[in-house]
């Protein structure tokens, strides 16, 4: 069985740094996709990054140059640096990865979800 387990978010001033964490654990066979996902109260969840398993990566407008998104593929893991943070930045952050388990197909995971509160 797959699980995504996130940790690193809390509450930090506006200009401040977070960097957020996602390990993917079970019996793995491929992640081809890792990525982030936010949604703030009354809003829609929206992609804030995405990057693949050779590197290339895809950020939403309002975090480029911001947020850089990395990835272990040894660790199985997806990692958010966050910088300059401001207040719209606040919401649940989500990680989520197209995943091939171990004799399985293609599935796509979510992690439960991390608050991220920018505020002063």
């Amino acid at each position: 069985q797959v699980q995504l387990v996130e940790s690193g978010g809390g509450l930090v001033q506006p200009g401040g740094s977070l960097r957020l964490s996602c390990a993917a654990s079970g019996s793995i066979s491929s992640i081809p996709v890792m990525g982030w996902y936010r949604q703030a109260p009354g809003n829609q969840r929206e992609l804030v990054a995405i990057i693949k398993s050779a590197g290339s990566t895809n950020y939403a407008g309002s975090v480029k140059g911001r947020f850089t998104i990395e990835r272990d593929n040894g660790k199985n893991t997806v990692y958010l640096q966050m910088n300059s943070l401001k207040p719209d930045d606040t919401a649940v952050y989500y990680c989520n990865v197209f995943l091939i388990p171990l004799g399985g197909p293609l599935g796509n995971y979510w992690g439960q979800g991390t608050q991220v509160t920018v505020s002063s």
